[in-house]
């Protein structure tokens, strides 16, 4: 076997580059929302209008929930002033678009420790995520890098699924189809009740939860969708665990930094009920501890 080339890259600042501007990492995201580590995005909308703010550089959304992203692009190093125009943007459309769970975004070339003060101020409020971006030149071509160093989503997740917006079945059986409402209504009676056979369903705007006595116990949350079923345990991350779904050949999205996410069709329940309910009892025992 021949022994691979190694091509040394050469880092550059986009911010001191005549050719590489902001629009050009705007137009590079947009193309392919994916890079930045933060799942299956698309976008949504580019240089939109936030009253009263200015304009938002990005508005992303995951493919299969209602969790929308809003992105600022910064060459070089943070500044309170994008710091605080980015918390401005989320703030306006988490209010405007309150079914809809928001994460602002910033993305720099280098993210100091000031901008690490700033949010620390905020102290948790804010599910800020910040990407770290590096250009590289390697043999004449050019590439950008994008690390997520901050991801202040987990805690903030906890607290949103506990005060979501309610909604009823109806807005779901719209959303969804009688079929994929039909299998969360067999979940809940085969996988989740001998569990706990107080659990009921808990209809929210962005998901269905479960609830035991008027509280939520949602360590599982359920997307019903035209064709699929989007299962959402909430589980730690677990390498081995995500091969072996993706293995069984289960249709299975990346971990989102808080959730496995399954999306089933019917002949799913009976095909994989095993390991849908090893996968279950886990998010179960991690919740309750029992």
């Amino acid at each position: 076997m021949a022994t691979p080339t190694y091509l040394k890259p050469e880092k550059f600042s986009l911010k001191n580059h005549p050719e590489f501007t902001e629009l050009w990492v705007q137009s590079l995201i947009a193309d392919d929302p994916g890079i930045l580590g933060l799942g299956q995005l698309f976008l949504k909308a580019r240089e939109k209008v936030v009253t009263g703010s200015g304009r938002l550089d990005l508005l992303l959304q995951d493919e299969d929930s209602t969790k929308r992203f809003e992105v600022e692009i910064q060459l070089g190093k943070t500044d309170e002033s994008h710091i605080i125009r980015t918390i401005e943007y989320w703030d306006s459309e988490r209010k405007r678009y309150p079914g809809y769970e928001h994460t602002p975004v910033i993305v720099a070339e280098e993210i100091t420790g000031r901008f690490f003060n700033v949010i620390g101020l905020f102290n948790g409020a804010i599910p800020m995520v910040a990407v770290q971006m590096q250009a590289l030149k390697i043999d004449g071509k050019v590439s950008v890098l994008f690390t997520k160093i901050l991801d202040l989503r987990t805690s903030k997740a906890i607290e949103e699924e506990e005060s979501a917006d309610p909604a009823d079945r109806a807005y779901w059986e719209k959303r969804g189809t009688k079929q994929t409402i039909e299998m969360m209504d067999q979940m809940l009676a085969e996988y989740l009740q001998p569990l706990n056979s107080a659990l009921g369903l808990k209809y929210n705007k962005a998901y269905v939860g479960l609830q035991e006595g008027g509280q939520p116990n949602n360590f599982v949350i359920f997307n019903p969708q035209k064709a699929v079923l989007l299962v959402r345990p909430r589980l730690d991350e677990d390498p081995d665990l995500q091969k072996m779904l993706e293995e069984s050949g289960l249709d299975v999205s990346p971990y989102d930094g808080f959730r496995f996410r399954v999306r089933l069709v019917k002949d799913d329940l009976k095909k994989h009920k095993e390991l849908l309910t090893e996968l279950l009892e886990k998010a179960h025992h991690r919740y309750f501890g029992k």
